[in-house]
């Protein structure tokens, strides 16, 4: 008998561990709900969890068996239901964060003293991190070596009579979800591919960093993938078959939007192996500086941005966005961070723990290796990237589309006065919008002096 532990990979399909688990045995499939781990997540990615869980019980019921949900810490829960199934191996998905990586030893040390294995499997990366070099300098270098890496196809997921007839009544006590929730579950994952793939990816390219696209058609313009890949609701193997198969049916235009997501999907890629060759990288610079970047940790700043109160409209509506939604578009997604630790200069980890308890699609990869990399402290080839939120704003949301669907005290105010609001005179914006808030920095001010804050840390003058 062998057990098979879930943990963010909430499906039965393309599972490479438990593809594996039942190669010769019967599996019993377990998930334990760990506080060690799920602390690290705030409510909306727990109860989006929760909701999986639910989701994987059904598909195990539909094929005849059943998943076991246990609370607990897993290195107590795991070696008892070895012994009560008098099983010899425990498998499970291969994990990169440092909290998982750290049960992972615990899980292994407890049910090794028991008597029983462990065999990890490479599931939540199209390439094994541990195949390819250490570090890469840019992300062209490590594309290269990744694109000539073999990518394993998805695995069927296994016959019912490959599953233990077991049944479980465990009731889950799960947070509420809040702010409302996506559909979870592999066949909310793969109705959302198929939407996708039908009315989205073709113009993929074109659309994705369209914020008004993004508020008329949300569904289209963007895969919203990402919930059901960081919970393991869909497999990537999964993901990068079908995108493949739509790419060698496409010619045209269609064929380079196309081919733009599957780039794409080689930054989350990289995003895994930084965090597989870097254990530290959601708490330590990734980047050496030879003087300690001064940041100013204004809680006054961070409050305000938290709250979507900063008087830049499109920061704003991102922090807004996050706060209704649980998700935020790229676009200000990238916007929303830089503005954080550049214009206010608040430590890039406080902004990245806030996305960890905000968001749905909470992903340690992702998120730590895209707050380095906008902070200038990650894998960016550019040594102080700024992004200025005025001339976003009026590159990617010049009609207002986006600002205002999040910040109702702007409707009605002229677009183009909109994009230029932290630069009008305070009179003015009172009169246009005295609801809305003022800039709580100086545009100019601000990026001049983020400029020197950087350099001087680059350069060891700080």
């Amino acid at each position: 008998m062998h057990l098979y532990w879930h943990q963010r990979d909430l499906r039965v399909p393309d599972n490479r561990g438990l593809h594996a688990a039942t190669d010769g045995d019967t599996v019993v499939p377990v998930y334990v709900f760990d506080d060690t781990v799920l602390s690290q997540v705030g409510r909306p990615k727990r109860a989006f969890l929760a909701a999986g869980v639910r989701a994987l019980r059904a598909a195990y019921r539909e094929r005849g068996s059943d998943l076991l949900v246990r609370e607990g810490d897993a290195e107590s829960v795991l070696p008892a239901l070895a012994d009560e199934f008098d099983a010899d191996t425990v498998f499970h998905a291969a994990h990169y964060d440092a909290a998982r990586r750290n049960r992972r030893t615990r899980v292994a040390d407890a049910l090794a003293a028991a008597g029983v294995d462990t065999a990890g499997h490479v599931d939540h990366t199209l390439v094994d991190p541990a195949t390819l070099d250490d570090a890469y300098p840019s992300h062209s270098q490590f594309y290269d070596d990744w694109q000539q890496a073999p990518k394993p196809d998805p695995v069927p997921a296994p016959d019912a009579d490959a599953l233990a007839d077991v049944h479980d009544d465990h009731t889950l006590s799960v947070p509420a979800p809040e702010p409302p929730l996506p559909d979870a579950g592999h066949a909310a994952a793969t109705d959302r591919l198929a939407a996708f793939l039908d009315d989205g990816i073709a113009s993929y390219n074109d659309t994705r960093d369209d914020l008004a696209a993004a508020v008329d058609a949300p569904a289209s313009a963007v895969s919203r993938l990402s919930p059901y890949l960081a919970a393991g609701n869909i497999g990537v193997r999964e993901v990068w078959a079908a995108v493949a198969d739509a790419y060698d049916d496409a010619t045209g235009d269609a064929a380079r939007n196309i081919g733009k997501y599957r780039y794409e999907l080689s930054w989350r890629e990289q995003n895994y192996h930084l965090l597989y060759h870097t254990p530290r990288l959601q708490t330590e610079n990734y980047v050496s500086f030879d003087a300690p970047i001064a940041w100013q940790n204004s809680d006054d700043h961070f409050e305000a941005w938290t709250r979507g109160e900063t008087g830049y409209p499109l920061v704003d509506a991102g922090m807004r966005q996050l706060r209704a939604e649980g998700y935020v578009h790229n676009r200000p997604r990238q916007v929303v961070a830089s503005f954080l630790t550049k214009h206010l200069l608040v430590d890039w980890r406080r902004g990245e723990r806030h996305f960890a308890d905000r968001l749905v699609d909470y992903d340690p990869a992702n998120n730590a290796a895209n707050w380095q990399w906008t902070a200038s402290t990650g894998t960016d080839t550019v040594a102080v990237r700024i992004f200025d939120p005025v001339s976003q704003m009026a590159k990617y949301d010049s009609d207002a589309a986006f600002v205002t669907e999040y910040v109702p005290e702007l409707r009605g105010v002229d677009p183009e006065t909109i994009v230029d609001w932290p630069t009008l005179r305070h009179s003015q914006r009172e009169r246009l919008a005295p609801d809305y808030h003022h800039p709580i920095v100086d545009r100019d001010h601000a990026y001049e002096r983020a400029q020197r804050v950087f350099e001087a840390a680059l350069d060891g003058d700080a």
